[in-house]
């Protein structure tokens, strides 16, 4: 229940009572992530029929210079050892349109490996990792250095190449997708 406080100064302020804390663990800290939108994107790896990826919010630019990206990865999911064994990876950014592509490297529908790669066309840049043709932006990268933390791996990636075609980029918030409005970058 909210109640409206009047002050002089600010107008009509409404004050919403205190949340319940949470205890500092993985369920209390998953509902509070949650919250925070992400940027989709699409970590590719490998070649041919030992190629694999993963849908994340956890890729960001750790550096632009040197350029540097940052990944984490589940250390038991199956795009983290593909990485590890061909010591590349692709962050390729994804807008709206790419909603059901970004599902199926989630893993819903089952597809895995290679199967996930359908329906949309690939090329390659520098390091070898899997582009999307029609990503919004992609930044190929060389693994640098692999940080084991917990369950996870953060995979450190020096820049090979980057592609930017510009668009809408799609996020994640509360549990759906959301549109992120479009970056004045390529519009002029």
């Amino acid at each position: 229940m909210s109640k409206e406080l009047s002050s002089p100064a600010f107008g009509v302020l409404e004050v919403t009572p205190p949340l319940l804390d949470s205890p500092p663990d993985a369920e209390g800290l998953r509902s509070a992530l949650r919250l925070l939108a992400g940027g989709v994107t699409i970590i590719t790896a490998g070649e041919g029929d030992d190629r694999t990826g993963a849908t994340v919010t956890s890729a960001t630019g750790l550096s632009v210079d040197p350029p540097r990206m940052l990944v984490s990865l589940n250390h038991t999911s199956s795009t983290w050892p593909v990485v590890e064994r061909y010591g590349h990876f692709c962050v390729n950014l994804v807008g709206p349109h790419h909603q059901a592509l970004a599902n199926q490297f989630a893993g819903r529908g089952g597809l895995k490996g290679p199967e996930r790669y359908r329906g949309a066309e690939w090329t390659r840049l520098a390091s070898g990792a899997p582009v999307l043709d029609d990503a919004i932006a992609a930044v190929d990268c060389v693994v640098e250095e692999v940080l084991p933390r917990h369950g996870h791996v953060l995979v450190i990636g020096k820049v090979a190449a980057i592609r930017s075609r510009g668009g809408q980029s799609l996020g994640y918030c509360a549990g759906r997708y959301v549109p992120i409005p479009e970056s004045s970058v390529f519009n002029g």
